[in-house]
């Protein structure tokens, strides 16, 4: 099976998590609605409420709702 496009890292010690896009690092989100800005920033038109539920991303060490610090996470 191939690897997501995208890839939602685990938490970092300090909250957030890196979003890589086809092997690129696009930048460190705190929300599901940076995650989404940050696709959009790379040409890929994803709806903030699918980007939870998107085949297109791999959510690793924790779902769209774990982003560390900021939720005790």
């Amino acid at each position: 099976m191939a690897e997501a496009p995208i890839v939602v890292h685990r938490p970092g010690p300090r909250g957030g998590r890196r979003v890589d896009v086809r092997g690129q690092d696009v930048g460190l989100a705190h929300n599901v609605s940076d995650v989404a800005e940050f696709l959009r920033r790379a040409g890929l038109d994803i709806d903030p409420t699918e980007v939870a539920v998107s085949p297109l991303i791999e959510w690793r060490g924790g779902g769209p709702e774990e982003w560390g610090h900021d939720d005790g996470g």
